[in-house]
């Protein structure tokens, strides 16, 4: 059961000091869910009421089922707007049918993060590089803002996912604008800002909540056209069976695709960030798709759209001591008595003051200072960067995410397609060859016999760079060359294309009256070696495991059966 549900793990030798600070911990992210819940339900397109719906059953599925006890998992940004995103581009008639497709959604996330997590394929996030999750979070954030700038004017401006549109749309509708509308939701800003420069132990997101209720109560200013949240219904979800068809899953696919792997990165990259800090180490990251998954799959019954893991709520849990998962199920406790019993209190929160909370949250996914950085340091990863930015804020956000994806591998084929390789010198005194450009004044040079190192696995992109750049070398040292050392330390794999090129390579080179050498090749590559025709073409005592062991054996032409002992010539299945 402990393995199945690793709550009950957690929960060895609980005490009532453990559940006061669970207790604690639970109740504080309790009141900053619902109205964050609210406002994210908005930019999801949906009523704010469904926040609510998805900070119910996910989050205590997830109390069972996940192994990070500071994740805060239900509705997050990110999430929102993809969802927005994905329905927008949808035929979609009707607020029903639009909520219809979102708990849709929600079931098809889950289960393909339930899939993936059965399947173990976590690794797959790991194709989510840095830069291009930066360029698009960064501009997710942007469109985000610009989507509540609306809310925050009292606009009546049409809603777009792109932000040329955006931006035409909020000019287009400048003559709309609600001062009394705009005047809550900037004091909201400044007052958010201002509790997290003051302290943040105190829920400034409550207390903005509670003062924007109580001003448009006292002073009616509904009645001077300020948009409220109106009526929430009150009680618990029901249970609805997600209408699901083969149409519903070829239009939803990618954009649930999308949302499996974002939701998952964020959950993870949240999780990691906490267990570095704590130097706790309970995550599973196989386990953590099972949970996300087996929450979004139970959620989709009770009216949830898609969720994931928020880092602002997180922080909030780690802050307030944290001690197990119990502490969501005091969360969910909290929501549900909302839900039950408090709605009505929600009647009078100006849509401005949740627009405030969204811009505020959202606001530190712009990062800048990680973008200078790649300025400075690594150009090539700033342009994954800025394309990534650039297809998410004025092509879409979907197709941000994928090309972004698609620019970072060609990116990372590119380098390897063109690897260092460097020729090397012997360190006078010393038994170390050294890149010549580096150690020019050190190293020494033989005409008669050429030392280079391939600093990456040979495979079909590089396996012609290879050949042409050895042959380079080779014209450089001219006819006094009678020898080829090849450094093969960096070289973990060959493949089929690269071994056929290799055995070609080593042919033409000793028919030219060159002999061929490597040294260093760990074991998986003295197997491929050994299984391939790179054998037939190179002996055994031409492999060896240091340079000077080579070097020693092309010198010493009659002294070879005495040098052969200290080669590596032995076929090793078990690696190096």
């Amino acid at each position: 059961m402990q393995s199945i549900f690793p709550l009950f793990k957690s929960l060895k030798g609980y005490n009532k000091r453990t559940f006061g600070k669970d207790l604690l911990s639970g109740f504080t992210v309790g009141i900053v869910l619902i109205p964050q819940g609210m406002a994210y339900a908005m930019i999801a397109g949906l009523p704010p009421v469904y926040g609510l719906y998805a900070s119910l059953i996910p989050v205590l599925v997830y109390m069972f089922l996940g192994t990070s006890k500071p994740l805060s998992v239900g509705p997050v940004a990110m999430d929102s707007l993809l969802v927005a995103a994905g329905l927008g581009t949808l035929a979609i008639t009707g607020l029903e049918n639009y909520i219809a497709m979102a708990m849709v959604l929600a079931f098809m996330v889950g289960s393909i993060q339930f899939l993936l997590g059965l399947m173990r394929m976590g690794y797959l996030v790991n194709f989510l590089s840095k830069p291009v999750i930066s360029g698009f979070t960064s501009a997710a954030a942007i469109i985000i803002i610009c989507s509540q700038i609306k809310h925050l004017l009292g606009m009546s401006a049409a809603g777009s996912n792109k932000f040329h549109l955006l931006i035409q749309n909020l000019f287009l509708a400048l003559d709309s604008i609600n001062w009394i509308t705009f005047l809550v939701g900037f004091s909201g800003i400044i007052l958010l800002i201002a509790f997290k420069k003051w302290t943040r132990k105190l829920p400034g997101i409550l207390f903005v909540v509670i003062i924007g209720i109580l001003v448009t109560y006292f002073f009616q200013l509904n009645t001077y056209g300020m948009e409220i949240v109106g009526e929430v219904p009150k009680g618990l979800p029901s249970f609805i069976w997600p209408s699901f068809s083969v149409s519903h899953f070829m239009e939803l696919w990618p954009i649930a695709l999308t949302l499996s792997l974002i939701g998952y990165l964020e959950a993870i990259s949240i999780s990691k960030n906490f267990e570095e800090k704590s130097e706790e180490d309970t995550l599973d990251a196989n386990k953590e798709l099972i949970a996300l998954g087996t929450a979004n799959i139970f959620g989709s019954f009770f009216q949830s759209y898609p969720v994931s893991a928020s880092f602002s709520r997180s922080a909030v849990k780690e802050d307030s001591g944290v001690q197990t998962n119990l502490s969501s199920g005091i969360s969910v406790l909290l929501v549900g008595l909302t839900l039950l019993f408090l709605t009505s209190l929600f009647y009078y929160l100006p849509k401005t003051i949740l627009a405030s909370i969204i811009v505020v949250s959202v606001f530190k996914l712009i990062d800048l200072q990680y973008a200078k950085r790649l300025w400075k340091y690594r150009k090539d990863e700033f342009i994954v960067l800025l394309f990534t930015f650039l297809i998410t804020i004025f092509v879409g956000i979907p197709q941000g995410i994928l090309i972004g994806v698609l620019a970072s591998l060609l990116l990372m084929v590119y380098r390897t397609s063109k690897p260092h390789f460097p020729e090397l010198g012997n360190i006078r005194k010393t038994e170390y060859y050294k890149n010549i450009n580096r150690f020019s004044d050190e190293a020494s040079l033989r005409d008669d016999l050429l030392i280079v190192r391939f600093d990456s696995q040979l495979y079909f992109a590089n396996a012609n760079y290879f050949r042409k750049e050895l042959q380079k070398h080779i014209d450089q040292k001219g006819p006094a060359l009678k020898g080829i050392i090849l450094n093969a330390e960096a070289i973990n794999y060959i493949d089929s294309t690269a071994t056929r090129m290799l055995v070609k390579t080593i042919s033409q080179i000793q028919k030219s009256g060159i002999e061929f050498h490597i040294v260093g090749a760990i074991g998986p590559t003295r197997d491929i070696i050994f299984r391939s025709d790179i054998a037939k073409v190179l002996p055994k005592e031409y492999l060896f495991v240091k340079i000077q062991e080579a070097v020693a054996f092309f010198d010493n032409l009659e002294e070879r059966v005495e040098v052969y002992g200290k080669v590596a010539l032995q076929r090793n299945n078990t690696g190096n």
